[in-house]
């Protein structure tokens, strides 16, 4: 919020510089974002008359120009403003001033041979905003000739950008502000109290119908005749257009001005556009139902909007924006002005459903002081009698809030926790404590009633305009903290510190994750919400976007979409991974775990000297997954798989550790990959994070153990045979380690054969045995009936073959 100061001066008193106060604002945890000196934009600048224009002799679009301004002193300027003539007071730049908005030094010169000693300034050339082309020409008549033109166009100020934290609903309203720069620099407040506005009974041509009195618990409806619309005053323009607001005409520029002094959002309507005997209501938009707002669009509405209606029409989006229809424009001769509470969580629902967000929907969804409603009317009324000459006719009253005795609260307050929770404080040189009269004058200066109790504990009355802030102890222990000075505590660190170390499961993930990047994965994040389309899916009631109403179930696809953003984009194949969580309902309840899952597609050898291109093998890209559990120490086990639907039901399996079932790898269906217009072979894996951590956190992998090299020499085997294709490798490397024993080193299959002089339903697989000791060299004798009962155990286990 944009603060004037010469504004918040005659509401508070104030001391210190603006600098001074920006940083005591700022420590008090309202961040002053800017501060604009309006005071250097027309330093020099004077008022001037003009005394004869005539025309420059050398150029038609120019006039030479003399100007009084006073001390007999009169300047020669030339001037290129159409609307420039005698006998007009105009602010002038003298020689030797600084127009910081355009960059521009002011210096005598020579305009087409005709010297100029100045230059006479528009609006725009001081930084004001204007509509007028031109220079700026001031309607007052008799000026004080030479005089400061600051205090006439509102240039001797100072604006502090001030951001409110969202707790702080009070704070966005110049009386709100007032009250906060009070309680921290002393300064005394004087908060103009609105007069009392007389208001006949008799009865009018309006009633009210308030059909959500929970949405809008008071509503306030004056009907105004005979207002004069025209421009407002100087200073009510002024005063606007500092706090940033575009002045429009007397009657809007009244309630904008109510919104910045006391919070209070209002709203104006035309009272003959509404109609003649009406019935203003409040509602939620039934379905199908629209409104052209004030900024000229048509808004299509939904049952989370809430309505001002006339007789069930539309008219406004209540607490948003006013209806175009019944807007105040320059023919206005009655106008209905609205002044209502509505619920903060009704006015945000109903701002975000249609993507808008006003001044007033921000303050009520915030939450607007419901204890000064009538101040706030009773201000914008005396200045509609005041400045649009209005008579006021008729009002009606809906107020469902509760008794006025429940706007404040007590709450029980004890110094031994204040000084608690915030510590000891400096004094001088030592440390002291938090005293009561220190907590009773930080309290009161906020307006706060305290009643002591005895033992240092008091009763505090909260004001109506902090009861939604303040609830709690807690929450005045703060305010304490805030208005003492957090920089007035002293620094205190623990007395030992120790190394912080990460739990066990984040070193795993960490370790995870750098393996996969060195396998030249890239990791990726996707959303957890996506679109709903299982039944198994856990739908959010309340979401954003219909889009991203859904938490996902799996990994996969958003890894595949990312997949096929690359390949769109021109930017090849995506080797990806993704760690997160999944969600998904089962009869049970809603369960939800963490998993890890990986792409992997295309040609690995893309930006290399070859002449064809070499997709991704699924041997290659399973030594990818093998390396990376070779690096954890894991021993993964895969076994045909086809329960998912969208991978190849041929080149699928699942993975296991151990008996637990640890995931799935596999290729993409061919019907996947053409709908998805993927390469030739893109491969998958998704993995359940839980099963793998609790694998690896076995103490022999936790704790690897150094085991001596074997300096004597191995003795290796080949072994090869006939096996039905539905004995898998993993399957008969097993049997092979259990026969083999401790003289086995290891088994690795080199080779698979299936083709011409192989049996029907058969493979020819071949595997390398090596047997070693550490303590001697293994003889024939030692190794040959070891190897024989491998061979011995393939037979009667699986049937095989043997061909060596």
């Amino acid at each position: 919020m944009r603060i004037s100061l010469s504004w918040l001066r005659e509401l508070v008193e104030i001391k210190i510089s603006p600098e001074d106060l920006a940083e005591t604002l700022t420590m008090a945890g309202f961040e002053v974002e800017d501060i604009e000196d309006r005071r250097t934009w027309a330093s020099g600048v004077v008022v001037g008359r003009v005394l004869e224009k005539q025309p420059h002799p050398n150029a038609d679009k120019l006039s030479v120009c003399q100007v009084d301004i006073g001390a007999s002193e009169t300047l020669n300027i030339v001037c290129g403003a159409a609307n420039v003539r005698a006998d007009i007071y105009v602010p002038v730049a003298t020689t030797g001033t600084y127009l910081p908005n355009i960059d521009l030094k002011i210096k005598p010169a020579k305009l087409r041979g005709v010297p100029s000693q100045g230059m006479i300034c528009s609006l725009k050339e001081l930084g004001l905003p204007t509509d007028v082309d031109g220079i700026h020409i001031f309607p007052q008549e008799n000026l004080q000739l030479g005089s400061d033109v600051r205090p006439l166009l509102g240039l001797d100020d100072v604006i502090l950008d001030v951001t409110a934290t969202a707790n702080r609903a009070d704070a966005l309203s110049m009386v709100g502000i007032a009250r906060e720069v009070a309680a921290l620099t002393g300064g005394k407040l004087t908060i103009p109290e609105p007069g009392e506005v007389s208001v006949p009974q008799s009865k009018g041509n309006f009633t009210l119908k308030i059909d959500e009195t929970q949405a809008c618990p008071a509503y306030i409806g004056t009907l105004i005749e005979k207002v004069k619309i025209a421009p407002s005053p100087d200073w009510l323009q002024q005063r606007l257009r500092a706090a940033g607001t575009r002045p429009i005409n007397n009657v809007v520029d009244i309630t904008n001005y109510v919104l910045l002094e006391w919070g209070q959002p209002l709203h104006a309507f035309d009272g003959d556009r509404l109609g003649g005997k009406i019935q203003v209501g409040v509602r939620f938009a039934n379905a199908g139902e629209s409104l052209k707002t004030l900024d000229g669009q048509t808004r299509n509405l939904t049952t989370q909007n809430l309505l001002i209606t006339a007789n069930n029409k539309p008219v406004a989006l209540a607490g948003v924006m006013g209806g175009e229809e019944t807007e105040v424009y320059e023919g206005t001769q009655n106008i209905f002005l609205e002044a209502a509470l509505f619920d903060s969580v009704a006015i945000r629902r109903s701002s975000r459903s249609i993507g808008l967000r006003t001044e007033a929907s921000g303050r009520y969804e915030r939450g607007v002081n419901r204890a000064e409603l009538e101040k706030a009317t009773r201000r914008a009324l005396s200045m509609m009698v005041e400045i649009a000459q209005g008579n006021i006719v008729n009002q009606e009253i809906a107020d469902t809030r509760p008794d006025p005795s429940t706007w404040s609260r007590a709450i029980a307050l004890r110094l031994e926790r204040v000084n608690q929770v915030l510590g000891p404080i400096e004094i001088s040189e030592k440390t002291g404590e938090l005293q009561a009269q220190d907590v009773e004058r930080i309290l009161t200066a906020l307006g706060c009633q305290l009643t002591y109790k005895g033992e240092g504990a008091w009763t505090v009355t909260v004001p109506p305009y902090r009861y939604r802030d303040l609830e709690r102890e807690i929450d005045l222990i703060e305010e304490i903290a805030r208005l003492y000075g957090y920089d007035n505590f002293c620094d205190t660190l623990p007395d030992k510190s120790e190394a912080g170390y990460l739990p066990l499961d984040q070193e795993l993930i960490r370790k995870l994750r750098a393996y996969l990047r060195a396998e030249g994965l890239t990791e990726l994040i996707h959303y957890s919400l996506v679109k709903p389309q299982q039944e198994t899916q856990i739908v959010l009631s309340n979401p954003l976007f219909t889009e991203y109403s859904a938490l996902r179930t799996e990994l996969i696809s958003g890894l595949i979409d990312a997949f096929q953003y690359n390949i769109e984009q021109g930017n090849g194949s995506l080797n990806g991974f993704e760690i997160g969580r999944i969600f998904w309902r089962e009869e049970d309840g809603l369960q939800e775990a963490e998993a890890i899952a990986g792409i992997m597609g295309g040609d690995r050898t893309v930006g290399k000297w070859s002449n064809r291109e070499q997709p991704l093998t699924w041997f290659e890209a399973k030594g990818i997954l093998e390396s990376v559990f070779q690096q954890l120490g894991l021993q993964v086990e895969y076994q045909p798989d086809n329960q998912n639907s969208r991978l190849h039901p041929g080149r699928t399996a699942s993975l296991w550790i151990r008996g637990n079932r640890l995931g799935t790898f596999g290729q993409l269906h061919p019907q996947v990959r053409r709908e998805k217009g993927l390469p030739d072979s893109v491969y998958v894996f998704q993995l359940d994070l839980d099963v793998l951590l609790e694998s690896l956190e076995r103490d022999e992998i936790l704790v690897p153990q150094f085991k001596p090299y074997s300096t004597y020499p191995a003795a290796d085997r080949d072994i090869a045979f006939f096996a039905p294709i539905k004995v898998t490798v993993a399957e008969i490397e097993r049997a092979i380690a259990l026969s083999g024993k401790d003289l086995l080193k290891s088994v690795e299959l080199f080779d698979e054969y299936r083709g011409d002089n192989v049996p029907k339903g058969q493979r020819s697989l071949a595997f390398r045995l090596i047997y070693q000791t550490s303590d001697r060299t293994l003889t024939d004798a030692e190794v040959e009936p070891v190897h024989n009962k491998v061979r011995e155990a393939l037979v009667e286990k699986f049937g095989v073959s043997l061909r060596s």
